[in-house]
Formats: C-alpha cells, structure tokens, sequence
C-alpha cells in the first residue's frame, strides 16, 4: 500500500498536509483557540491591575491603561475573526496581529511604567504561540526579538546612568532571553510530535475504516452465515447469509440478543458454550428447525478471536454452511466433470459407431432371411439411438463454447415454427398436433438450425408424455403485450403433472424420469436459449379457460434487432 499523500515530501514542521483537502492539523487548531484564549485572558488581567492600581490611588498612567484597553480590543477581535492555517510561516499579516501586537503591548507598557511593574513573564506568551504554532524561524526569530527588546530595555537604564541597576537588568535579560530561546526549542519539538502522532493516527484511522468496511462487504456478501458471540452467549452480529439459514427472523432481532432466546438455536448455543470451555475450534452438523418446512442440516464451525489483554475476552465467531447447497456446488462440480468426460468419450465413440451402423446396413442388403434382417434393424435402430445420445453429448459441448451470436442472425418466428413442427410430424408421424401462430410476423435473435433442434427436443420430450387424442400436443406463439413485445414459443401436453422433485431438476444435465433417456434434451435447450439471450421454463397450466391442465415449457425471445433499433 502506497503512502498516504499528505506524508509524502514533507518535513515533519510542515503541518498544512495533515489532513487531504482541508490543510488544517485539528491539534493545532485546539492550540491555536487555547493561545486566543490566553491572550484574552491576559489583556483583562491588564486592565483589572491598571483599575485596581487607580483604586489603591496609585499613579497610573493614562497612556497604559488605553493600552490595556486597547489590547483587550485586539486580541478579541483577533480570537473573533482571525483565519489560522498551520503553521504560521513568516513574519507576515498573521504574526503581526497576533504575536506582534503581543510585543509592541507588552513593550510599551514596561517603557511607560517603569520598574513599577515588572512585565518580562508576559512575553512567554508570544514566544510560546510562536514556537508552538510557526515554523523554527519563526519561533526562534520571535524570541530572538524578545531577547533584544529586553537588552535594549536594560541599556536603556544604563543611557539613564542607573549603572548599579543597569548591570543586574543586563544579566536578567541575558538570562531570560536564554530560557525563552529553550523554552522555544522544547515547545516546537513537542509540537513537531504532536504533528507527527496526529498524523499518524490519520493514517491509521483512514487504514482502519477502509479495512472495517471490507471486511463488512465481505461478511456481507459472503455465503456462509457468520454470527459473532460473546462469553455470555449473546450474539453481537450477524450477516445476511445466517439470517437465511437459521430461518427464524434473525434480521428483525435488535443487537446483542441472547443465542439461546429460540429453541431451535439450542444447539447452537450449546456448541458456543463448549468453544468458550475447551477454549479450541468445534465442527458439528446440527440440525436446525425452520419457521417453515422441514429442518435444515447445517454444518457449524467456531474459531475463537485471539486476544492478548487478559481484561478483554475473546469472541466466539460461528460458521455456518447450509449442506444443501455444499451438496449442490459438489453435484455441479461432479456434472461438469462427468460432462468433460463424457464430450471426450462421445467423440472417440463416434467413428466407430458409424462403421457399426454402415456395416449393418450393407449387411441387411445381402440378408434375405428375415430372422436375421430382425437383428440387423436392431443393430442399426440401437446404433442410430447411441448416435442421437452422441450428438446431444456433442452438442451440448459446442453450445457452452460458443455463447456469443451475432446480432444479425434474425428468423422470422412463425414460418419457422410452423415449418420445423410440420417436419417434426412428418418424421414422427405423430396424429393430434395442433399448431397456432400468432406472433404476427416477429423476428428473433435464434440461429434456424438451433431453433431446430430446441423445438424438436420440446415436441419429443411432450410426445413422451402426451396421450393420442387430438389436441394433445399443441405448438403456440404469441407476441407479449407491454412495451417489451417478447415473442414467445410454447409447447403443451396433456401428460400427468410432474414431481416437485423432478420439476426442480428439469433442466439439469444427465438427469431424466427414464431410464432410456440421455437426460440432456432439456439442459440442451437451456443452453440454446442462454447462448441467444432467451429464456426457457416450466409450468402446469390450462391453455384456455376451463380447459384441461398440462405440461407446459415456453420460451421467451430475445427482442430482434430491427426492434432494438427502432
């Protein structure tokens, strides 16, 4: 991680990049507040003293007490209405209403009152301001400017022939000046590193709220369920993914509340309980009762946080895995394995089952006995069954290759239709199916021989289950009513109504209700209608109103192009 860029090519003096796009040190600005507040506080004092030396009938003079008053003006105009940006870097504008007018004040009033009041302790004040809140030259510049004001005082005696006097007022100011130059020293360094831990901490808060709110996206996003309990047993967060798989309300329970508030969640309570004793990881498979339906499996799993104050406890993290969907990603994975294997299998098979089915042909021309003409039909009837099982396999490989479909492959949806399922009739010599088209002239984004082959594995697939009345297979199109106008194929049957258990694992690979089937028609015409931007589903429906219930798959067009551009 690169550096924070108010660190880089900076000295450490320079406080005007503490913080991105303000160039204000909230530190210093505190500072800069205290120090108006000071000087406030001393401009009153210096006006309580001129009014107190006037009421003990002192001699006071007229000019220091309108300095006075007129200090207290300036330094809360100053406090009121002055715009600070660390660090004060030169002896410009700001240093002159500020510190400077601390020095002129302070000046004058020990030229006008003489030794009556001693006024060197003030002048640490703009020393301080000027160390503390300004650079090294301005801070040793201003208490450079102390030390020659309190010398040109002490020769000022000295020019008055006060020699006795003179000499101790030169050794004062020799030595205050030295403790002013130290005291600025000490005073800019701590404020250096005042600069330095404030902008560290900025860095290190900006570091924690970025990786507070990974790690909340990630918790957030992830799929497993993750609670978070105390030793008490209660539970101080949850994400989205737990609330799913406990199935009790989760997300409507304000934080903490206590794990074990539901019976269904005893067990899991029980297994934080154990974490906390053994003080080491647990792993179980609990079952867990839903509000609705049958008990989930899940697998649970507790780390505990490490810690390494003895007065802060540790926190027992719990994760939770739904087994159903660790089963299904499992039974994915194993699919599409058994699918790669199962491509390479069927290629290899290829060429020697044409050479069976071209052997057994030329067989059955020389045959004259019909026993063995039977056998050869046989041969050539399971030869071309194994074919048709090779190009499914075979063609479900190139369908998830080849996703994309250029755009101006267009056929017009009813012609089509109703040529495709005339041949499929013809072929099959199937009585009884009905075809109504009514997608007036749509065009859709379907390759013509894709389109075949979806339409034939529906109208083979409902002739399976389909009685022989007439009627019982029907083809539609139709145009769907609202702005998006989707064209949409429908293929009905009056066979019997399918299992849940099979309805969830229709378009599934390899899975089929017979024992005869390849079980990848269906997940063939998934995969075409996804490689064109089409739909494909399942429902049990009546066609008409009062009329009988059936099987019913549709399918829904990608809008055409023409479309798209109008």
């Amino acid at each position: 991680m690169s550096s924070s860029p108010w660190s880089r090519g900076e000295p450490a003096t320079d406080w005007s990049a503490l913080e991105p796009g303000r160039g204000e040190s909230a530190a210093l600005l505190r500072l800069w507040r205290g120090f108006m507040a000071a000087r406030c506080f001393v401009a009153l004092v210096l006006v309580l003293l001129q009014g107190v030396a006037m009421a003990l009938g002192q001699t006071v003079q007229p000019l220091a007490v309108a300095l006075s008053a007129g200090y207290l003006a300036a330094t809360w105009l100053g406090a009121r209405y002055a715009h600070f940006t660390p660090p004060i870097r030169a002896f410009g504008m700001l240093w002159f209403l500020t510190i400077g007018i601390d020095l002129g004040t302070f000046t004058a009033l020990q030229v006008l009152q003489g030794g009556s009041i001693n006024y060197t302790p003030l002048f640490a004040l703009p020393v301080l301001m000027s160390a503390v809140l300004g650079t090294v030259t301005v801070g040793l510049g201003t208490t450079a400017t102390v030390t020659l004001l309190l010398l040109a005082d002490a020769g000022w005696h000295w020019l008055l022939q006060q020699p006795g006097d003179s000499s101790t007022r030169f050794v004062q100011a020799a030595l205050t000046g030295t403790g002013l130059f130290v005291v600025a020293l000490l005073a800019h360094e701590l404020a250096r590193r005042l600069a330095r831990e404030e902008e560290t901490a900025l860095r290190n808060r900006s570091s924690a709220q970025m990786q507070a709110q990974v790690n909340d996206l990630v918790i957030e996003t992830l799929s497993e369920g993750v609670l978070v309990i105390d030793a008490e047993g209660m539970v101080h967060a949850a994400n989205p993914a737990a609330d799913a798989i406990l199935g009790q309300g989760l997300a409507r329970l304000g934080l903490p509340f206590a794990l074990h508030a539901q019976p269904a969640w005893h067990a899991l309570a029980a297994l934080a309980r154990q974490t906390f004793a053994r003080r080491a990881p647990q792993s179980e498979e609990i079952p867990v009762a839903q509000a609705r339906g049958a008990a989930r499996e899940v697998r649970v799993r507790t780390r505990l946080t490490p810690t390494s104050d003895r007065h802060v406890d540790s926190l027992c993290v719990m994760f939770l895995q739904d087994l159903r969907e660790l089963e299904a990603r499992i039974r994915t994975e194993k699919l599409a394995a058994m699918g790669r294997m199962s491509a390479a299998v069927a290629h290899e098979i290829r060429n020697p089952l044409a050479a069976i089915t071209q052997a057994s042909a030329l067989l059955a021309e020389d045959l004259t006995d019909p026993a063995h003409r039977k056998l050869t039909s046989m041969v050539q009837h399971n030869a071309q069954r194994l074919a048709r099982i090779v190009d499914d396999v075979l063609d479900v490989s190139r369908a998830r290759q080849q996703r994309v479909l250029s755009l101006g492959e267009q056929v017009v949806l009813d012609p089509a239709v109703q040529a495709l399922a005339e041949e499929w009739v013809r072929q099959t010599r199937r009585q009884g199916v009905l075809i109504a088209l009514d997608a007036a002239d749509a065009e859709v984004r379907f390759d013509v021989e894709h389109l075949r082959r979806l339409l034939v594995n529906l109208l083979d697939n409902a002739a399976r289950y389909a009685s022989s009345r007439a009627g019982a297979i029907q083809v539609v199109t139709t145009t769907q009513r609202g702005s998006s106008g989707r064209p949409s194929l429908q293929v009905w049957s009056d066979g019997a109504p399918l299992e849940p258990a099979v309805q969830r694992h229709l378009f599934e690979p390899f899975f089929s209700s017979e024992s005869r089937s390849s079980g990848l028609g269906l997940f063939l015409c998934r995969e075409l209608c996804r490689r064109h931007g089409a739909t494909i589903g399942y429902e049990r429906r009546a066609l008409v109103a009062g009329g009988p219930e059936g099987n019913e798959f549709f399918v829904s067009f990608a809008p055409s192009e023409n479309r798209l551009t109008q």
